[in-house]
């Protein structure tokens, strides 16, 4: 089970890959970026493109480090309250034991 999960996920890296050199091989139209305050050098289309999406999936995680720490931390606590939960539901069945005995 486990290679066919590895097989699956390489043809989808593969078919992304390939899409990947198709799009910067269909767009390699020179494009000069002018952002008002910078005019960014020509380059392909395609180059422009993916430092774009690239910045977008950085800023993505950026802004998503926030919710995945205060996530983390409320997992800590509570894993904390499970751990002292099994301890007093154990010191509470040898205490029954102990009273049948």
């Amino acid at each position: 089970m486990r290679w066919i999960k590895g097989l699956i996920l390489a043809v989808i890296l593969l078919v992304v890959l390939l899409v990947g050199i198709l799009f910067a091989v269909n767009n390699q139209q020179t494009i000069g970026l002018n952002l008002i305050w910078l005019e960014l050098p020509p380059i392909s289309l395609s180059v422009w493109l993916l430092a774009t999406l690239t910045a977008g999936v950085i800023l993505g995680m950026l802004a998503m480090l926030g919710v995945y720490a205060r996530l983390k931390a409320h997992l800590a606590r509570a894993q904390r309250r499970n751990k002292q939960q099994q301890k007093e539901l154990d010191r509470l069945r040898t205490q029954e034991v102990k009273e049948l005995a």
